[in-house]
């Protein structure tokens, strides 16, 4: 019997990294940068390896050389198209010998995508097949930005795939989410466990997780800013009101458990607001309940995920009445938090709000701000923001348009190339373009633009940036001129020139001869 391989993980139980003869293994990341460094892992890791590429040439995994692994890799590359994906368990058949080890497949996402659902679902049936019939190990590991996708697709396949993995990046150290991972004797599924990266190799910290609070004395306090109870004194002896949010923090130092409830009014609360929330769930621990009432309208859905990233349990919008929100602060009685919160909040705070640019950018910035932008794997997927091409009408020229618009908020930039003006709204959401469209400029934008175009797909974005880059023809075509023949003749021209004298309330003058 072929022996059990293992991903090379350092101190990480055996069930999570054995991958068993005949199995196939799947792992998915958003970075290449993450997909190389698990690949050399893995392959470090092994006694006998055939390494496939795409893309990249498979010997540049190699480079810098390897501390450990097997002395000779059969090294593929497979060319970047549907046909050859397709037809590689025929590759397989013919090349690779009986119990050939471990086959390390690493291939970017998009060459996923040129595969229907059921091309994918036949292309693993028959991969399965072969690897049982020839006891080998397949492990495929994919990148890219739509992995989300793949992965959805892939969590139907459980009968086929021995093991579905996702790992992630969270600024200072790595998320490694096992949907299910079987090895000989053991299946493990729904699992998460935190990856720092050392000496050249994933491995857990000894500190994997924060230690739950060592006492609940305080779990039925309340600390609270004075204004999320609309004027209304303290509820019980349990509550305990702040003039602001500093003070509040100070105090909420010295709990464990209690609810923390801070007041949100202005949109420039933010960063310091998350600070405060950050700081409290580092030093504090994952037992204290952290509650954000919005007051005023004030929170784009950007600003929410930064402070659900920075610690917080809940935000309470400022349409919920005092009664509703005293039930959500009911809900969180005996939550526990369990997100990871990195420990750079410098990083967090760029990673989640990287553009500090706003209004006209030369066109070379624009592209580049808005594809830094889309790349960031710590946003959303397909919702990082709206790009819009407008066409001004004819009796408005793209200048004339361009100083009716005024962005006012970070992130939302504009640039003119050839007789459109290009807008990225960055965490603008797609129903909420005509409400955006209305305060960025001053006149109707019904009655300033003939022509409108909106990219919202992160593809889509990226292949519009990179045409704009590269100065490719647009999407929007120049009118074809006119032929000869429908040309206004110069005699009819100087015709239409001549000025008719009349005479108001007598006969025509006549003309001079």
């Amino acid at each position: 019997m072929m022996p059990t391989s293992t991903l090379g993980f350092e101190h990480v139980r055996q069930e999570f990294m054995l991958m068993q003869p005949a199995g196939c293994y799947w792992i998915t990341t958003h970075r290449a940068e993450d997909a190389r460094a698990l690949g050399r892992q893995a392959i470090a890791a092994q006694q006998s390896l055939t390494l496939i590429s795409v893309g990249e040439a498979p010997g540049d995994y190699l480079t810098p050389p390897l501390p450990s692994g097997p002395d000779r890799i059969a090294l593929w590359s497979l060319p970047d198209s549907r046909k050859a994906l397709i037809n590689l368990h025929e590759d397989f058949r013919r090349a690779l010998p009986h119990k050939s080890g471990v086959i390390l497949f690493i291939t970017p996402v998009s060459l996923w995508e040129k595969l229907s659902a059921a091309e994918k679902s036949a292309w693993i049936k028959k991969i399965h097949a072969w690897l049982i019939s020839q006891q080998s190990t397949l492990l495929i590991i994919t990148w890219g930005a739509n992995t989300n996708n793949l992965r959805n697709h892939l969590q139907g396949t459980f009968r086929q795939l021995d093991g579905l993995a996702h790992l992630e990046w969270q600024q200072d150290c790595w998320d490694y989410r096992i949907h299910w991972w079987s090895s000989e004797q053991h299946l493990v599924a729904d699992r998460s466990l935190p990856l720092v990266w050392e000496a050249d190799r994933f491995r857990q910290p000894d500190n994997t997780r924060q230690a739950e609070p060592l006492t609940q004395d305080d779990a039925h306090r309340y600390l609270a800013h004075q204004q999320v109870l609309e004027g209304a004194p303290p509820l019980s002896t349990h509550w305990a009101l702040y003039p602001d949010n500093d003070d509040l923090a100070q105090h909420a130092q010295q709990a464990s458990s209690a609810t923390v409830i801070f007041c949100l009014s202005h949109n420039a609360q933010i960063q310091a607001l998350a600070a405060d929330i950050h700081s409290l769930r580092r030093n504090r621990g994952s037992g204290l309940k952290i509650v954000v009432r919005e007051m005023q309208t004030s929170l784009r859905y950007s600003d929410e995920r930064l402070l659900l990233a920075c610690g917080v349990n809940v935000i309470v919008p400022h349409s919920a009445t005092l009664s509703r929100f005293l039930t959500t602060l009911e809900g969180v009685q005996g939550q526990v938090y369990q997100r990871h919160v990195p420990q750079d909040l410098d990083a967090l705070l760029k990673g989640l709000q990287p553009m500090q640019e706003k209004g006209f950018q030369p066109l070379e910035t624009f592209c580049r701000s808005v594809m830094l932008l889309v790349n960031n794997p710590l946003l959303p997927e397909n919702d990082k923001g709206l790009l819009v091409a407008l066409r001004p009408v004819p009796e408005l020229s793209t200048g004339q348009a361009l100083s009716l618009c005024k962005p006012r908020r970070f992130g939302d930039l504009v640039t003119l190339v050839d007789d459109r003006l290009y807008l990225f709204l960055s965490s603008c959401r797609l129903n909420d373009l005509n409400t955006a469209l209305k305060f960025i400029f001053r006149l109707p934008h019904d009655e300033i633009f003939s022509n409108r175009l909106v990219w919202h797909d992160d593809q889509q974005i990226l292949s519009e940036m990179r045409q704009l880059r590269d100065r490719a023809p647009s999407v929007w075509q120049e009118a074809p001129a006119a032929p000869a023949s429908a040309q206004p003749q110069p005699a009819i021209e100087a015709a239409r020139r001549i000025p008719h004298p009349l005479t108001l309330g007598g006969s025509p003058a006549k003309a001079n001869p």
